[in-house]
């Protein structure tokens, strides 16, 4: 499952807007605009919601769910939960 914030950012690590994702995965642009307004998991006809994850993918973003690790190399996004350790180098 993907969530907004996780769309909103690979777009952003993307350095696409809305429209060309929308363009990307073959899904109309207000179907991106509802699915980013989405609270928590993106809600959505199945079909559509795997179209804009097949194109993100395609597009070299790996989503990483929560508690997953990440094993392959890359930049990447990963929201912590308030209140854990930050995992900063010090």
């Amino acid at each position: 499952m993907i969530t907004a914030a996780q769309m909103r950012a690979a777009r952003a690590l993307l350095g696409i807007d809305q429209k060309k994702l929308a363009e990307m995965s073959g899904v109309s642009l207000p179907t991106i605009q509802r699915m980013e307004a989405s609270d928590g998991n993106v809600r959505g006809i199945v079909d559509s919601l795997t179209k804009v994850v097949e194109a993100l993918q395609t597009a070299g973003i790996e989503l990483i769910n929560e508690h997953v690790r990440s094993e392959s190399g890359g930049r990447g996004v990963r929201l912590r939960q308030p209140g854990s350790p930050s995992g900063r180098a010090n």
